[in-house]
């Protein structure tokens, strides 16, 4: 290590080492550390009343266009901004909602949060989000954290299937809407994708191929999308007169082991799959790795789009659902409800969409 008086260097790195003390120091030169300027400083600067910034900072009538300029002059200079929480809260809304998400790293999580927010925006309104990690008690204590921070209402994709810890908050007027999943054990507002809808027509279009062995893959059986992928795939195969074969299905974790292992026994069964329906994104890549290592083609459909789908050999053949639309109609439900002109809890279902693009059009190999 090298010194001088004020800054080490990290032999190895390279970088510069500012001491704390150093910073500090430099950083309040001239300035009021950790004092926010007021209005009453914007009001001694520019040389006006109170009142008159309180008009030019709320963008109230019969301020002159010189003293606005004088004013706004003083807020630039200071670095002022309103304080919004205490604007709001005489008005009894905090203008923010919070988002309780399953999984941040999930993509089909990206444009259903994108929308919410957007909708949020455009009614004034910020929107805090956090993860349950698939953790019911981690759900339920995010949603109530939000609460205690006074959010005016919460968009929930639930991990759990009892949310009667809710209740004392919906009587409280905290408005609430439950996406991809429905409530458990309360009435509340609920937007969904047509899961059976689009699973029965993934597993129709299999058939229509010629398909008679096709695999399930799906989630846990205890997670409202998966069972309902589930009944969608069975009821395709009764309408088709197909048996299901015990060993065609399996439900559980989508960690990339327990995946690969459900795929690969289907696959190397004496009686072995010619086509599986992946029961989500997640499921659909560790699935895609396994039909690169395996010689005998195999038609694939998954639910859910993933990136890249389209560059593959084949293409991969989605049910994939609109998320963007979920989170905005979710998100209009919940401003709705705060405006009082919703009544009665409803259930949403969003269409899904089949995109072909080569894996879920491939024939039996034998």
């Amino acid at each position: 290590m090298t010194r001088d008086r004020r800054v080490f260097v990290d032999d190895r790195t390279g970088h510069r080492i500012v001491p704390e003390t150093i910073r500090r120091a430099d950083s309040l030169s001239g300035t009021r550390y950790g004092n926010r300027p007021t209005m009453k400083d914007v009001a001694a600067r520019a040389g006006v009343g109170l009142k008159t910034v309180s008009r030019v900072v709320n963008g109230e009538p019969g301020v002159t266009p010189e003293t606005e300029r004088r004013v706004q002059d003083a807020i630039e200079a200071l670095g002022f901004r309103r304080n919004d929480s205490a604007r709001v809260l005489r008005k009894g809304r905090t203008a923010s909602i919070g988002l309780v998400l399953e999984d941040l790293a999930d993509p089909f999580y990206g444009p259903l949060s994108r929308a919410v927010e957007e909708v949020a925006r455009a009614h004034g309104a910020l929107l805090i989000n956090g993860s349950s990690a698939e953790d019911p008690d981690r759900e339920q204590e995010l949603a109530l954290a939000l609460c205690a921070r006074r959010v005016d209402g919460l968009v929930i994709i639930p991990a759990g299937d009892d949310h009667r810890y809710l209740e004392p908050e919906l009587r409280a007027g905290v408005a609430t809407v439950f996406v991809d999943r429905p409530a458990g054990r309360i009435d509340a507002d609920c937007v969904l994708s047509d899961n059976y809808g689009g699973a029965l027509g993934g597993v129709a279009h299999l058939i229509a191929h010629g398909h008679r062995r096709i695999g399930f893959i799906g989630d846990m059986p205890r997670i409202h999308t998966a069972a309902e992928r589930l009944r969608g795939y069975r009821a395709a195969m009764e309408d088709a007169g197909i048996p299901v074969a015990d060993a065609w299905t399996s439900l559980g974790a989508t960690d990339p082991e327990r995946v690969r292992r459900a795929a690969e026994e289907m696959l190397s069964a004496p009686d072995p799959v010619t086509a599986i329906f992946a029961g989500n994104n997640r499921v659909t890549v560790t699935v895609i790795r396994v039909l690169a290592e395996h010689t005998r083609p195999v038609a694939l459909v998954g639910f859910d789009d993933i990136e890249l789908a389209d560059l593959l050999r084949p293409g991969i053949t989605v049910v994939a659902q609109d998320a963007a639309a979920i989170g905005s109609t979710a998100a209009d439900r919940l401003f709705r409800q705060l405006d009082g002109t919703l009544v009665a809890p409803e259930r949403i279902e969003v269409p899904t969409r089949l995109i072909t693009r080569g894996s879920g059009e491939l024939p039996p190999a034998d």
